[in-house]
């Protein structure tokens, strides 16, 4: 009997197989971190994925974001991510939102693990509040822009953090809004210059990747356990 889970059933076991299989994972973003975490859950057995995304695929996106192709241009990145998923496993569950998350947004999903892989300041605390309100674990990605070496991608609380103005950044803002500490995904490398007169930083598939699938990775084993 074909099993295309038959790998990481040989790996982890039937009984870690089974709580893969009903467990509901939900990605926030699924852009050049969030698309390998959803790549990485739907090929190793998570049985229920919510995807969240308000944006559309861009020329822009292709260097590093595993969505965006040449025939996915202008499409939202949801659509693209629930038809991926099911060319790789059709009995996935998939639930979209395509909005924008704040403080604001009601979802009426309670998810069993959160992976944060978007980038605005104010979104990441509005998940974070959330999160912490409805008791539901949760691993934040920190910034990937600047950085070269997958090597140095890493995961610790967000207060053990350093070499990253983001997470610089989010250190200041739970801090002050008493939110309390939580793991993270974050590179130890020193940022690479800004080199462009755009706003938008640098940044290369080979880390993006990397903080994805490590967010998975320990959303994997968190549920496992």
């Amino acid at each position: 009997m074909s099993d295309r889970l038959l790998r990481v059933r040989t790996l982890l076991g039937d009984e870690k197989i089974k709580k893969l299989q009903n467990a509901t994972v939900m990605v926030f973003g699924c852009g050049a971190v969030g698309s390998f975490a959803i790549e990485a859950l739907a090929r190793s057995g998570i049985g229920n994925i919510i995807l969240l995304d308000f944006d559309v695929i861009e020329e822009s996106n292709i260097n590093r974001q595993l969505f965006a192709t040449e025939s996915t241009l202008g499409r939202k990145k949801t659509d693209i991510a629930r038809e991926r998923i099911a060319d790789i496993n059709p009995d996935i569950k998939v639930t979209t939102f395509d909005v924008f998350f704040d403080s604001d947004t009601a979802l009426p999903v309670r998810p069993d693990f959160v992976i944060d892989a978007i980038d605005t300041v104010k979104s990441k605390l509005a998940i974070y509040r959330w999160c912490k309100q409805n008791k539901i674990p949760f691993i934040s990605s920190m910034g990937a822009a600047r950085k070269t070496d997958p090597t140095k991608v890493k995961i610790d609380k967000i207060s053990k953090t350093f070499a990253c103005p983001l997470a610089a950044t989010i250190r200041k803002s739970v801090r002050d809004a008493r939110i309390g500490d939580f793991p993270v995904v974050f590179s130890t490398e020193s940022p690479a210059p800004h080199r462009s007169p755009i706003k938008d930083f640098g940044s290369i598939i080979t880390v993006t990747g990397t903080f994805g699938m490590v967010a998975a990775n320990y959303a994997i084993q968190k549920i496992c356990k």
